[in-house]
């Protein structure tokens, strides 16, 4: 009887481990204000819908927000709800790209043009074919930047997209928001201005 005890904790562990989704890789540019001096993980912060995704689409953004607080927290900044030191303005957004039509584009996302603010004179544009194959692909982007509240100065910011087959899994927006954001964080504050591609 101890056996079996000590055995079905592996046991469980195992099946959790099989039913870990796979999903494709993901694509991150970032620009941050390391250069300048400014240090990154200290501090409270908030996280807020914004643009387009904040129009009416709370209920859809809850997992892209609960994502994005989670790796703030992992990366050391301490949850708050009123008067934060940062505030990190989350924009997310899926695409379906249908093979169907003669010549299929590429889609691209991108930042904006606040991405000057960093020396870069334009915004981060990410672009790739994704409707090579015969199914639709669900492309999911998430956008972050960070702000220094006390003089509104964007510290941070970084888009990360990526690519799954349309109802799949992977597409799922839970899924899809948590392997966006730990992507987007990894290595955080990462190299300004380079593209990197996460497993």
């Amino acid at each position: 009887m101890m056996k079996i005890v000590r055995i079905l904790p592996l046991i469980i562990l195992s099946v959790l481990t099989a039913c870990v989704v796979p999903t494709g890789p993901v694509e991150v540019t970032r620009f941050n204000r390391a250069a300048e001096g400014v240090s990154y993980g200290k501090g409270s912060f908030m996280v807020t819908l914004t643009g387009e995704s904040a129009s009416d689409r709370s209920l859809a953004g809850s997992p892209y927000l609960a994502a994005v607080a989670r790796e703030m927290q992992h990366i050391g900044y301490g949850d708050t709800i009123n008067n934060a030191d940062f505030m990190a303005e989350v924009r997310f957004g899926t695409t379906v790209i249908r093979p169907d039509g003669p010549v299929p584009a590429p889609v691209s996302v991108g930042v904006g043009g606040s991405t000057g603010s960093y020396g870069s004179g334009a915004g981060v544009s990410l672009g790739f074919n994704l409707a090579s194959g015969s199914a639709a692909q669900l492309q999911s982007s998430l956008a972050v930047r960070i702000l220094r509240r006390s003089d509104q100065v964007v510290i941070w910011e970084g888009t990360a997209v990526q690519s799954a087959k349309a109802g799949s899994p992977a597409a799922q927006p839970g899924i899809a928001a948590s392997k966006l954001a730990e992507a987007l964080f990894k290595d955080f504050p990462g190299v300004s201005g380079e593209t990197i591609r996460v497993p």
